[in-house]
């Protein structure tokens, strides 16, 4: 029995359909990140489960129960979901303690009281009970509003881009917390985000959205090693982007052959190459790929090389190489270039008709 289960759910707004036949479940104790772009849906998705939009079409259930199915729609309130926002949306006219005891509702004053100081706690903020929000940081803010959501102890936990406002170095320190008090609670957590390396960091399976749709749903690892179209290989990072044909099982690149299933002769693809999949050696091999380093800068654990190598029809490709640690090879220097093929990917391209 899933926590929280997505059965063929569609929502339009209008002429436009944002989300377009979509299931998926979400266990208990299991953190599960919608991700995709601005507009694609995931949103529209987390509002539905949290009873925010009203369901059009499909089913929604929550540990057995339905919530909401077309002829049922059980309120927000009655839903036991714990709900965090982009903009946290704290009552400024309320201190901390006040406002996480807010979501404890009916109950006696000093149950809400203690509700809501064991919910700071358990997020690290109880000494700001007193505090009123606008003398809190961006992160301090985040952590009230998670202990809000955390207090009435909800069987499900629905994040809309919790960490967006935070800058780069507060936001990793928050959402590694957040990790561990979202497993510490033993809720089902679904969390919107459009920040691939977010989801790869917080979530046990992902699921990317393209319009409206769920193109594809794995551990992050499985959706990093094997994605399953060009759109989830480009999503999780950046890309070398070549173009080939296949021939007898294989398509021939300026970096070496690639072998093809399930393609025709005569398809035209498309090949992704990730650049940390580009390895070079300062020693040129006789036969072998000749690199000329454009640039190279040092971006922290990495360095990123940019590439010229010859391709076809006299047009050199523009690759990028990305090394661990610091690699910072002189320009104009020709290097020999190998490639790893595990993460190499090979897809029809946009429009192609594959022949028989």
């Amino acid at each position: 029995m899933s926590a929280l289960a997505f059965e063929h759910v569609s929502h339009a707004y209008g002429d436009v359909l944002a989300v377009d036949d979509v299931s998926l479940s979400v266990e208990r104790e299991e953190l599960v990140c919608l991700l995709g772009p601005s507009g694609c849906g995931k949103t529209t998705a987390l509002r539905v489960a949290a009873g925010l939009e009203p369901l059009q079409r499909g089913r929604v259930s929550m540990n057995g129960r339905t919530v909401a199915d077309g002829a049922a729609d059980v309120p927000p309130e009655r839903r036991n979901v714990g709900l965090v926002f982009q903009d946290y949306a704290l009552f400024p006219h309320l201190n901390v303690a006040e406002n996480v005891a807010f979501g404890l509702a009916g109950r006696g004053a000093a149950e809400r009281r203690a509700g809501a100081l064991a919910a700071l706690t358990q997020v690290g903020m109880a000494e700001y009970a007193e505090a009123y929000p606008h003398l809190l940081s961006g992160g301090q803010q985040q952590r009230v509003a998670l202990a809000r959501a955390l207090a009435p102890k909800p069987s499900v936990m629905l994040l809309d881009e919790p960490f967006s406002g935070l800058d780069r170095q507060l936001r990793n320190q928050v959402r590694d917390e957040a990790l561990h008090v979202l497993k510490e609670s033993g809720a089902a957590t679904l969390m919107v985000t459009h920040d691939p390396e977010e989801a790869m960091f917080m979530a046990d399976r992902v699921a990317v959205m393209r319009a409206g749709r769920i193109v594809q749903v794995g551990p992050p690892s499985e959706l990093y090693i094997a994605p399953r179209d060009a759109f989830v290989a480009g999503f999780f990072g950046e890309v070398n982007r070549l173009e080939g044909t296949v021939e007898n099982g294989r398509v021939d690149t300026p970096l070496g052959t690639l072998e093809v299933k399930d393609l025709a002769t005569g398809t035209a693809v498309e090949v992704l190459i990730r650049p940390e999949a580009l390895r070079l050696e300062e020693t040129l091999s006789s036969g072998g790929v000749i690199a000329r380093v454009l640039a190279a800068r040092m971006l922290g654990r990495s360095s990123l090389i940019h590439l010229s190598v010859a391709g076809a029809n006299g047009h050199d490709l523009h690759l990028h190489a990305r090394i661990p640690g610091r690699f910072l090879p002189a320009e104009a220097a020709d290097m020999s270039l190998s490639l790893d093929r595990s993460q190499a990917f090979v897809f029809p391209a946009a429009g192609s008709m594959p022949e028989s």
